[in-house]
């Protein structure tokens, strides 16, 4: 199904008020001494290299509107689930890593969804709830915050120009767990779709990985991920995971120059 303009505004503006079991779990005392956000997540926020230029995650745009001295600790990969990215060991290197006081940004679902993988198949009401609850167990018991991001909406658009939504079911369980849980959301889903829906089909071309030889709807260019960035950090100041002093430049223009991809 397709959203109209209106439905859209409202999912946007829905995922602003802080959820009234969250707020108090999200304003705990203040860290002390440096402070990493770690995120776990896909290929959306993952760090790209050289060879997938122009292709950017949007955690690679993060540190742009953070405090100079939090840390982004960038664990996503590429083609991974919330089940797959447990089995192969990755959130336990995380949690071998994270100290008191330190974020596990959880962002996903686009993989989830791939029913013909059991390797990365999570059904969003059982399975997919049962593995985001390792990630929030884990962080806690280290004494970490767990804070639960919905998927980024992919580029989508019904014949009447207006943005479809495509996750099915897994932004919502997450949203319900995160208030089952008293766990910080960031309801990057809304966010996203209501920015595709005002910027149209053809603004939004600028924003995703189209190139002369690629049309990808799903991966982001600079741009787009400075874009995305941009409302993972205003969502962090809105929820009081983070304070007025641990972002910046949410306001400013950031250039793509400062966008670059290391060698492998």
């Amino acid at each position: 199904m397709s959203l109209t303009r209106r439905q859209v505004t409202s999912a946007a503006v829905a995922a602003l008020p802080l959820a009234a079991g969250a707020a108090a779990h999200a304003s705990a005392a203040p860290h002390r001494g440096p402070l990493t956000l770690h995120i776990a997540g896909d290929s959306t926020a993952a760090q790209k290299y050289a060879d997938a230029a122009p292709e950017t995650g949007w955690g690679m745009a993060l540190p742009f509107f953070l405090r100079e001295d939090i840390a982004v600790a960038n664990h996503a990969v590429n083609g991974r689930s919330s089940k797959s990215f447990i089995d192969e060991g990755r959130l336990a290197s995380i949690l071998d890593v994270i100290r008191p006081g330190d974020l596990l940004l959880v962002q996903f679902g686009h993989n989830d969804e791939k029913t013909a993988d059991p390797t990365r198949y999570t059904e969003p009401w059982t399975t997919f709830q049962d593995c985001l609850r390792q990630y929030l167990d884990g962080a806690r018991a280290r004494g970490a915050r767990p804070v639960l991001a919905t998927p980024v909406e992919r580029r989508k658009f019904d014949a009447d120009g207006a943005a479809v939504p495509t996750h099915g079911d897994y932004p919502a369980s997450m949203r319900a767990l995160a208030a089952a849980e008293r766990v910080p959301l960031l309801d990057v889903q809304a966010l996203s779709i209501a920015l595709w829906q005002r910027l149209g089909v053809e603004e939004t071309k600028r924003y995703f990985n189209w190139t002369a030889t690629e049309q990808d709807n799903t991966h982001f260019n600079p741009p787009g991920a400075i874009a995305v960035a941009r409302l993972v950090a205003g969502a962090l100041l809105r929820r009081r995971v983070l304070g007025p002093r641990d972002v910046r430049r949410l306001d400013a223009a950031i250039p793509e120059s400062w966008i670059t991809w290391p060698t492998a």
